[in-house]
């Protein structure tokens, strides 16, 4: 009966593409080259701040703080689809002109950087299913998300939005977010297609990457998104990827998407990207988002003058027409502004427990112990939480549960003298802060609190146990720094170090709380404290998903997609990163006021990206990819592989043994290490990764992982093929990169050319990259 139920809908799926193909050429048919040209084009965009209005035509704004739309077509029936960011749950504006009476408040989900650490794509597809609901119950038609660049330094302005340093981790959270999202009739746009690694120069940098390392990582993680979730949209990037553009890459956007991947749908630009509107469109970028009226001008005269045949035209009318015909727009979907947020915030909590990740607990100091009743709560972010990073991954949320909230929901009592200190100091400070004149603007962050030492002596006989919680926010624009930063303040340094004397000196315990969308130092301060929890930016229910997991309701079960370093210059891209400027003539940007320099980033580090390049180099991180504790502990066995020799697939299976005393889950890795004599290659990568259910004390259960022949192929550059060379392939479970408890072998008898590919996309300069 299930076999029969997925074949029809299959079918049903195809009949639907095939009419919807036929349907947008008879439309095309139809059209006149202005209106082929508008369609190409879009509507403009509102920026708050600008005060510039729609810069192509003119539209009665459906949907307040959406990002932009498409040209309607009256006459043909086409109506304007919605485009609205963004990766971590609907971005729109709260407040309408003329509605006094109503508040429009979506829900802020736990970010990127948590999601990927939850290791479970089942619960990223309801995280997706509950975003795609309030999208659709708000009229949009297309989200723009998610994002899955690559976290190739920690400095990354937008890592928050961003999954891991892995591919296939990033891939695979990426397909589920899309398939959970498009579940509900409404199309996603992964983005941002290619390369786009950084903030710094975002519109004028130069990506340059050889095809090797673009294969195996920076494209990598889009292609498994595409060919396992298909989404709607993809969207093309700001940068220069080996000297082109993205969005006027041709094989960038046809030969690989299309060609060799089978991507079907609409590819756009990010909003304003790329230079020249005819390349984008003979590049196969079929929509220019949000639109000029230069962009109408340059595709009018170019039609003209033959420089953009009429067959491009068509064809890239056509693909945004096939989605254009799937939207809820042109089905009329009567959408009704009322979203269920009560239920999102549910899956909003559950998922944020479950990414969160426990770095640090000497002497089971968490869960709390029932002799724990009254904590003080230290630092300027346990009464200010950030639920989410700026610009367009920000949400307008309707609350954010703080620290402290979450705790006193979950029955704690929280000292209320601090509690008013700290009150009464962050809305001083804010008051006198600068109002934001741009949605994208990062407000600067706040100097801690001065605690003396009075205070802190009063508070050490007052309470039972300390928090400090340290706060970091990042956004688009600009990368993070290393300084007060990526590494702590002074002023931080030093309150952790205080605290942690004066209630050390009283035997009672020290907690710190990380609230940030990305990798801050640690190795300066961890051995003061008795544990960390890495809580991210864990959206709107993040005070109480921290607290369920303090508490001990939730075991966590989180563990790092990304690597912590020692030191930032460990990193083997902190000496390019962000790049170098090529001019010091600065280039004025959107809305002239945001300004760049034409500037290169060389990837030297090559394939050795995050855990790749730590474990081949012999480089001790301080907390390994894939790491993270538990309140219980399990064990590994069984390991088994369905053949020993590898033909064009292997199953491999292993037992996971709940070992402890409390219920939890474990988070499941599959490493290989590969025969390295023709290629050389990291000392192992991630091929595979599962999440157990929540096992009781002694339970079992056996997790199963299918690797292909792609799976254990490496890219090479002079034959432009994937391969898989001859010899022995150590498989390897893990419960991190650096603690594989179980391993197995298998051969692969003579070399496999698993893949032939188009010879594109090299780099025009030479490359000194980081050999093994």
């Amino acid at each position: 009966m299930g076999l029969y139920f997925l074949a029809t809908c299959f079918s049903f799926c195809v009949i639907a593409q095939v009419n919807n193909t036929i349907k947008a050429k008879e439309l095309v048919a139809k059209m006149t080259t202005e209106e082929k040209i508008k369609l190409v084009t879009g509507m403009g965009m509102n920026i708050p701040g600008l005060n510039n209005g729609p810069t192509v035509g003119e539209i009665k704004d459906k949907l307040p703080g959406a990002a932009g739309s498409t040209f309607p077509l009256s006459r043909l029936g086409i109506p304007s689809m919605i485009l609205a960011d963004g990766p971590a749950g609907l971005r729109i504006q709260p407040k309408r002109e003329n509605d006094n009476n109503n508040t429009f408040y979506c829900t802020a989900f736990p970010v990127g950087t948590l999601l990927a650490s939850t290791w479970d794509v089942d619960l990223v597809k309801k995280v997706g299913l509950a975003m795609g609901s309030e999208v659709k119950a708000y009229g949009a038609d297309i989200l723009l998300a998610p994002a899955l660049n690559i976290h190739r330094n920690p400095l990354g302005g937008r890592n928050f939005e961003y999954y891991s340093e892995d591919p296939v981790v990033a891939g695979n959270m990426a397909a589920a977010m899309v398939n959970g999202i498009e579940e509900n009739g409404v199309g996603t746009s992964i983005k941002h297609f290619a390369g786009n690694n950084q903030e710094t120069n975002r519109n004028y940098v130069n990506t340059i990457v050889s095809e090797r390392a673009l294969r195996e990582i920076y494209l990598r993680g889009f292609e498994i998104a595409v060919k396992k979730s298909q989404p709607w949209t993809v969207m093309s990037s700001y940068n220069k990827l080996n000297g082109t553009y993205t969005s006027e890459e041709y094989d960038l956007l046809t030969t690989i998407l299309r060609k060799e991947w089978g991507f079907r749908g609409l590819v756009m630009t990010d909003w304003f990207g790329g230079k020249d509107a005819i390349a984008q469109m003979n590049a196969g970028n079929d929509l220019l988002m949000p639109g000029t009226p230069d962009q109408l001008t340059q595709l009018t005269e170019a039609v003209k003058n033959g420089t953009l045949k009429i067959k491009i035209l068509n064809q890239n009318c056509e693909r945004i027409l096939n989605i254009i015909l799937e939207s809820p727009a042109y089905k009329k979907f009567l959408y009704n502004n009322k979203p269920d947020l009560k239920a999102n915030a549910i899956v909003a909590r559950s998922a944020a427990t479950e990414g969160m990740i426990l770095l640090k607990n000497e002497s089971n100091s968490l869960p709390l112990s029932i002799s724990v009743k009254k904590i003080a709560a230290f630092g300027n972010t346990s009464y200010d939480f950030i639920s989410g990073g700026t610009g367009s991954g920000d949400v307008n949320e309707a609350y954010t549960v703080s620290l402290v909230e979450g705790l006193k929901n979950s029955g704690y009592e929280v000292d209320d003298e601090l509690q008013d200190s700290y009150g009464k100091f962050i809305a001083e400070l804010k008051s006198k802060a600068p109002k934001k004149k741009f949605f994208f603007e990062l407000p600067a962050p706040l100097p801690e609190m001065n605690i003396t030492e009075q205070m802190l002596m009063k508070k050490v006989t007052e309470t039972d146990v300390a928090f400090v919680t340290i706060g970091r926010n990042a956004g688009e624009f600009q990368d993070r720094k290393t300084d007060n930063d990526y590494y702590l303040s002074e002023a931080e340094k030093q309150l952790i170090k205080n605290v942690s004397a004066a209630y050390h000196a009283q035997n009672k315990k020290v907690i710190v709380i990380l609230n940030t969308g990305g990798v801050v130092d640690v190795s300066s301060w961890r051995n003061d404290v008795d544990a960390i929890l890495l809580a991210w930016q864990g959206g709107q229910e993040a005070g109480n998903a921290v607290a369920d997991i303090l508490s001990g309701k939730v075991n966590p079960s989180g563990k790092l997609a990304t690597t912590f370093p020692v030191s930032y210059n460990d990193e083997p891209s902190a000496t390019t990163f962000p790049g170098k400027n090529i001019s010091d003539k600065p280039i004025a940007g959107m809305g002239g006021i945001i300004k760049g320099y034409d500037s290169e980033s060389i990837y030297n580090e090559g394939i050795y990206v995050g855990y790749r390049y730590y474990k081949t180099f012999k480089i001790k991180p301080a907390y390994e990819f894939g790491f993270g504790l538990s309140y219980t502990n399990f064990v590994y066995s069984n390991l088994k592989l369905s053949a020993v020799t590898f033909t064009d697939k292997l199953s491999v299976s292993v037992d996971v043994k709940n070992n402890g005393k409390v219920a939890g889950r474990e988070v499941v890795q599959i490493y290989l290490t590969a025969p390295s004599q023709k290629l050389k290659k990291p000392e192992e990568e991630l091929k595979s990764f599962g999440k157990t259910r929540v096992l009781q004390p002694g339970e079992v259960q056996t997790l199963q992982f299918q690797i292909n022949a792609k799976d254990i192929a490496s890219y090479d550059t002079k034959s432009s093929s994937w391969i898989a060379e001859a010899g022995k392939y150590i498989i390897k479970a893990g419960a991190s990169s650096e603690n594989i408890l179980q391993s197995n072998s298998f051969t692969v008898s003579k070399e496999i050319m698993v893949e032939k590919c188009h010879k594109v996309l090299a780099p025009q300069v030479q490359i000194n990259e980081l050999k093994k």
